[in-house]
């Protein structure tokens, strides 16, 4: 059910989407967003401009468990649908976007302790643009955060020895086959790494965890998503990623295909997140 599900958002998802070259694309992607969120309640819409272009952050609230007496703060989970020009984009961030999508059925289905905000972030490809506006809103707001979660390239796996790079010197630590979801966050959330990582494990896919201090300067490609405003802004934020093109050959390629996907290991990552958020 849950592979079947993921597949059929992938298949709509999976397009040319650049916001500038492909605007139908990137258009028919943002509307199929909004009206699977508007499934499970109103879709509020952040607009911000890039020049004279309006560009559209889509966002799900999603109310705590009745039984939670207690104001909680938000469990806030992102991906982009944006894509960059010429390729379909199907792991990145197709794969994205279908999880955050999944998690929105499962959890208006069967709440969590806290309220949870799920956002489909525009304009990542242009310099996390989407998150970075998003950011200042939410500072402005003023709004308490439990945590910030940035799903960003989740169905691309590689058991051959071999098929994983690192930037150095991650390659001493950290297996050298891609076969594994990686998290990765600011100290504030080491517990949560520790905790997300273990409910993933016991879905049967591995996983491996990795704090960085500083905002992730000292490692520029831990900063390669949506999840570093927020780290900027001094929030507890994770990425979960399959490492983008330090194992995905396919990187912002036309070969970024669903057929180059591994739709178990997906779900298997769909699966331990939700049951890693629900832990929380």
């Amino acid at each position: 059910m849950l592979k079947t599900q993921l597949e059929t958002h992938l298949t709509q998802i999976a397009r040319d989407r650049d916001p500038y070259l492909a605007s139908g694309g990137h258009f028919f992607v943002q509307e199929y967003i909004r009206a699977s969120f508007a499934q499970w309640g109103s879709v509020d819409i952040h607009t911000f401009y890039v020049g004279a272009k309006a560009c559209k952050n889509l966002i799900l609230n999603l109310p705590a468990a009745e039984s939670q007496k207690e104001d909680l703060p938000l469990i806030l989970i992102g991906a982009h649908y944006d894509a960059v020009p010429g390729t379909p984009g199907a792991d990145d961030n197709a794969t994205g976007v279908a999880v955050l999508l999944e998690l929105a059925r499962i959890f208006a289905a069967q709440p969590i302790r806290y309220p949870l905000r799920l956002v489909a972030f525009d304009m990542e490809e242009y310099g996390l643009l989407g998150s970075t506006e998003y950011v200042t809103k939410f500072r402005q707001e003023q709004q308490a955060l439990r945590l910030m979660m940035s799903l960003e390239m989740l169905g691309y796996c590689d058991s051959t020895p071999g098929s994983q790079t690192y930037p150095s010197p991650l390659q001493y630590i950290y297996p050298d086959r891609g076969n594994f979801i990686g998290l990765i966050g600011n100290w504030r959330t080491l517990r949560d790494l520790i905790s997300i990582s273990r409910s993933i494990r016991k879905a049967g896919v591995p996983s491996q965890w990795l704090p960085v201090p500083n905002q992730g300067h000292i490692v520029p490609q831990t900063r390669l998503s949506d999840h570093a405003p927020f780290w900027d802004a001094g929030y507890p934020a994770i990425m979960v990623t399959d490492t983008a093109f330090m194992r995905n050959p396919n990187y912002h390629k036309p070969s970024d295909t669903i057929a180059t996907l591994d739709l178990d290991f997906l779900t298997g990552v769909c699966q331990g997140l939700e049951t890693g958020i629900r832990r929380l």
